[in-house]
C-alpha cells in the first residue's frame, strides 16, 4: 500500500536555491527543507561574493538576471532589513596581447544596457592603483551591484518558516525511495515521506541523483579561491569598481573595507568542505601585483568555495525524465545568487505543474534550455 505524503514537497540543500525555491513553495503547500550542515548555506551560499552583474553568464543565465531584477529592487514587504542591492560599477581590462577577447566581449554584448568600451587612459582613471601603461582597454559596466546574500538568503528562509515550511539542519539524507505517489527519504536519525524531492544539494546534486536513480547531470564542482586583503592607503573603497581581467584571470573588489582578490579559478574536485588551495594563493597574489601598483604584505583571511556546472554553464530545472516525482535545481555555477529570485519563482511553477510564468518568459528564459535531458548537457 502506497504510503500518504506527509509533506507535498521535500526540498534537499537549504543553500539559496533550496531555501528561494522553498520559500516560493510554502506559500500553499507542506515544505520540508533539509540541510545536512548544521546551519544553511554553511558552503557555496555562505562562501559568495557575489555580485548582481546583468552582463554575466551564457544568455540564459543573463535572462534569468534580468527577470530577477525587480525582485532585489523591491523584495516584498519585510523580507531584508536594507537594501539587497549596492551599486558598484565594474571594470573589465584587457592588456594589448587580449585585445580579441576585448572585441569578442563587445561583439557578444555591445547592445546590452550600461556597457561601452573603454581606452587605456579611461581604463587608468577608473583603477588608480592600476599600473601605468598596463591596460590597452577594456569594458565600462555601469550596471552592476554588490548583492547582500547574507541579506537574500535569510530573507527568503524568513518567508519559508513565516508560510510553515519546517527546516531540518544536521539532516544529511542517506536514502531515497520511490514509492507509488511518495518518496521516503531517509537521513541518519529520521524518515520523511513527500510527493515530490526537489534536487538542491549543491555540488551533491548528482550524488542524490544516483541515490535516486535519476539520469546524471555531468555535474562538476570547481574550486574557486579568494582572500581579503589590506587596501593601499588613500584608495576611495566606496566608489572603487570591482576589477576583472577580461578573460577573467583574476578579479579584485571593495569588501567591508579591504579588498577581495581571487584568480577567479574553477579547478574540478569532488564535494566536500572545500579550502584554499595554497599555489592558487601564489598565483592570485602574482597577477594582482603584475597588473596593480601595489604589494600584498599579508592576508587577513581566505577561503574557498565550489561552484557547480554543468556541461554548458546552464543551470539544471525540471523533472527527471527517468524518476517520478524527482526534481532537479542544480547547476547554478557562479551564478545562483544573482538569479535565485526569478530562477525560484521558475522553479516553483514547474514543480506543481503549472506553466512558466510569463514575466519571465518576456525576459527571455527558456524553460527546454533548462531542462534535464536537454541536447549537450553531458557533453
Amino acid at each position: 500500500m502506497a504510503q500518504t505524503p506527509t509533506y507535498d514537497f521535500a526540498i534537499i540543500g537549504a543553500g539559496i536555491a533550496g531555501a528561494s525555491v522553498a520559500a516560493r513553495l510554502a506559500d500553499g503547500a507542506s515544505v520540508l527543507l533539509l540541510e545536512m550542515e548544521t546551519q544553511p548555506g554553511y558552503h557555496t551560499t555562505g562562501r559568495s561574493a557575489a555580485m548582481f552583474a546583468p552582463v554575466y553568464g551564457p544568455s540564459q543565465i543573463r535572462a534569468l538576471t534580468r527577470a530577477s531584477t525587480e525582485f532585489f529592487a523591491t523584495p516584498p514587504a519585510g523580507f531584508a532589513d536594507a537594501s539587497l542591492l549596492s551599486p558598484r560599477d565594474v571594470v573589465m581590462i584587457a592588456r594589448r596581447d587580449q585585445t580579441a577577447s576585448l572585441d569578442a566581449f563587445m561583439k557578444e554584448l555591445g547592445e546590452e544596457d550600461g556597457i561601452s568600451r573603454i581606452d587605456g587612459e579611461t581604463v587608468q582613471k577608473l583603477l588608480p592603483v592600476l599600473r601605468a601603461d598596463y591596460a590597452m582597454g577594456g569594458v565600462m559596466d555601469s550596471s552592476g551591484s554588490d548583492i547582500d546574500v547574507n541579506g537574500l538568503h535569510q530573507g527568503f528562509l524568513r518567508q519559508f518558516k513565516k508560510l510553515g515550511g519546517t527546516l531540518q539542519a544536521s539532516a544529511e539524507v542517506t536514502g531515497l525511495r520511490c514509492d507509488t505517489g511518495a518518496w521516503t527519504i531517509s537521513t541518519k536519525s529520521d524518515s520523511y515521506i513527500a510527493a515530490t524531492v526537489i534536487n538542491a544539494a549543491g555540488a551533491w546534486a548528482d550524488q542524490l541523483g544516483r541515490l535516486a536513480g535519476a539520469e546524471p547531470i555531468g555535474l562538476v564542482p570547481k574550486r574557486r579561491t579568494a582572500m581579503l586583503i589590506k587596501a593601499p592607503d588613500g584608495l576611495a573603497l566606496e566608489s572603487h569598481p570591482l576589477a576583472v581581467d577580461i578573460d577573467e584571470d583574476f578579479y579584485m573588489k571593495p569588501d567591508a573595507g579591504r579588498l577581495l582578490i581571487s584568480p577567479a579559478n574553477e579547478d574540478p574536485m569532488d564535494p566536500c568542505d572545500v579550502q584554499p588551495d595554497e599555489f592558487d594563493i601564489a598565483y592570485c597574489i602574482d597577477r594582482i601585483e603584475t597588473a596593480f601598483d601595489m604589494k600584498v604584505r599579508s592576508i587577513e583571511t581566505r577561503w574557498a568555495g565550489l561552484r557547480s556546472f554543468v556541461a554548458d554553464k546552464v543551470p539544471v530545472v525540471g523533472f527527471s525524465n527517468q524518476v517520478d516525482g524527482f526534481f532537479w535545481l542544480a547547476g547554478q555555477g557562479g551564478y545562483g545568487i544573482q538569479t535565485s529570485p526569478a530562477l525560484s519563482q521558475l522553479a516553483a511553477t514547474l514543480a506543481r505543474g503549472e506553466a512558466p510564468p510569463q514575466d519571465i518568459l518576456d525576459f527571455g528564459v527558456d524553460p527546454a534550455a533548462l531542462a534535464p535531458g536537454r541536447a549537450g548537457l553531458n557533453r
